[in-house]
């Protein structure tokens, strides 16, 4: 179905807000998708905090310009699904990575993070980025960590004059 100028206009003005926040973008090849696929792969994006969109290239191309997503501007070239990673950044990589095994149609195209471009086969690596949970918890195990050690040795000597005493005093009892 066909969009009129005002349509349009909404689609690239949504798309232009959802991009000024996203953290990172996944475009990939959906053809050969059922409806019953992308209606699942859409139910999964809302679940993940992913705004997922199938637009018209140009419309997005226009919704892109002017934000960090504008490198892939030359690269987008027939029917493409946007996935816009809004809470994680690696939340659009792990959709797209974890859909693509059960679907071999949905094949990752460009992926998009910080103002560069890379190839589809960079989704695995935007996949594997921790989410805030995770970052949250190995910063604070990074910090903890010379904590604990300090405790360790200033605790030591004490132990160690335990053990001697311990030592003596079964030995005197044997």
């Amino acid at each position: 179905m066909a969009l009129n100028l005002n349509q349009k206009k909404e689609v690239v003005a949504e798309l232009a807000e959802v991009a000024g926040k996203a953290h990172s973008l996944v475009a990939a090849e959906y053809a050969g998708l059922t409806v019953e696929q992308l209606t699942g792969l859409r139910k999964k994006a809302r679940e993940t905090g992913v705004f997922l969109k199938v637009a018209k290239n140009t419309l997005v191309s226009r919704a892109v310009e002017g934000t960090d997503y504008a490198v892939i501007q030359d690269e987008l070239t027939g029917p493409l699904l946007y996935a816009f990673s809004q809470e994680d950044p690696g939340a659009a990589g792990r959709l797209i990575k974890d859909f693509a095994k059960t679907a071999d149609k949905l094949k990752p195209r460009l992926v998009s993070l910080g103002g560069q471009k890379y190839p589809g086969s960079h989704v695995d690596v935007l996949a594997s980025l921790p989410t805030r949970e995770q970052a949250l918890a190995m910063l604070v195990g990074l910090i903890a960590q010379p904590a604990t050690m300090l405790a360790r040795v200033l605790s030591e000597p004490a132990v160690q004059t335990g053990r001697v005493i311990n030592a003596v005093g079964q030995q005197k009892a044997a």
